[in-house]
């Protein structure tokens, strides 16, 4: 696990405006994942996976639209790229006047800029995350302790974003782990390649989006008066929509977590059946493009720097899985409740 983080307080006890909230609460655990160097035995993103020597890695076979890539890397590529650039912006923080790029760096972006060849091939999975449940509660089946998420690094017609694929264990039955996993000759986006972090768990309490209230309780959050009682410092950026407030702010956390409700922004609310027995599935996993943006400032952790040396390219807008989903969406995986091994429901939000 990583060093801990603590999510503020929420500015205003949205409960005791709205009493009829309290029993919508639900439980998220923020994961506040941070660059780290993750082991086989720890709950990640982007780092080795606790996967069986004797079983087969899983590939994507389904074709892939070379029109959506024009110019394709191998993930060493972008690693050594991230590498050159990381070591850039620490130069520059040290001097301001050193060049911007070496001519060895030069040379590397110059060398890698062509990218590689087309690959038509089954194309490996890449891991994007390994939550442990002794670190991590989250849904599962019996018997399971360990959930292990892969994905496509490319987008797929019916989707367009990467393909996930999950994977329930025992963490106790893999005595014999695999070593050396394949990698994707290429992948269509630096953005589907995560860059290694451990987690910081902590749970926190979310509330329904607005669009799942009933109408009764979404005019009541549209009252101006009922929020009459909140600091007007606060109140005062939101005069004119007080329901922007709850939804930014008191609502549900941005980020890398597990469990709480369903994040719906740009669609409206869809059911989500199980694909198999149909049970309503409920959140699972949120695979998000960065911890906070512009309106959800007051959910970055207490411990969090206010000014993070550039020791890691996405430290200033906690983009530090260096994923990023259509542009800074969310990918949220859903699972089904009565028996999670059913089909689960990826969502872009």
């Amino acid at each position: 696990m990583n060093a801990t983080f603590t999510t503020p307080p929420r500015p205003v006890d949205v409960t005791a405006l709205f009493p009829q909230l309290a029993p919508l609460a639900r439980t998220a655990t923020r994961l506040h994942p941070r660059p780290g160097s993750p082991t086989v035995h720890d709950s990640s993103v982007g780092g080795p996976l606790l996967w069986p020597a004797d079983e087969p890695w899983p590939h994507c076979d389904e074709p892939h639209d070379r029109r959506a890539a024009p110019v394709v890397h191998s993930p060493d590529d972008i690693r050594l790229l991230r590498r050159v650039r990381a070591a850039s912006a620490e130069r520059l923080r040290l001097d301001p006047e050193a060049p911007e790029r070496t001519p060895e760096e030069l040379a590397t972006w110059e060398r890698i800029g062509v990218g590689r060849p087309w690959f038509d091939g089954p194309i490996p999975l890449l891991p994007v995350a390994q939550l442990h449940a002794r670190d991590v509660p989250f849904t599962r089946p019996p018997g399971a302790d360990l959930l292990q998420v892969l994905w496509c690094p490319f987008d797929h017609s019916e989707r367009p974003h990467p393909k996930t694929a999950l994977f329930w264990r025992s963490a106790a039955t893999v005595t014999d782990v695999l070593d050396a996993p394949p990698e994707p000759p290429i992948v269509q986006s630096a953005y589907y390649l995560p860059e290694p972090c451990l987690f910081s768990p902590e749970q926190v309490t979310e509330f329904p989006n607005p669009l799942e209230l009933d109408e009764e309780l979404s005019d009541q959050l549209e009252d101006m008066s009922r929020w009459e009682t909140v600091d007007p410092a606060l109140y005062s950026s939101y005069a004119d929509d007080p329901q922007e407030l709850y939804l930014t702010n008191l609502c549900h956390a941005p980020g890398w977590k597990t469990g709480g409700w369903t994040r719906w922004d740009p669609t409206d609310p869809v059911p989500r059946p199980c694909p198999e027995c149909g049970t309503e599935e409920v959140p699972l996993l949120t695979i998000a493009s960065s911890e906070w943006d512009g309106g959800s400032k007051t959910w970055i952790a207490e411990e969090e720097p206010t000014t993070p040396t550039p020791h890691h390219l996405g430290a200033r807008n906690g983009h530090f899985t260096l994923i990023d989903i259509t542009g800074g969406h969310n990918l949220q995986l859903h699972a089904c409740p009565a028996d999670p091994t059913h089909p689960h429901i990826e969502l872009v939000q």
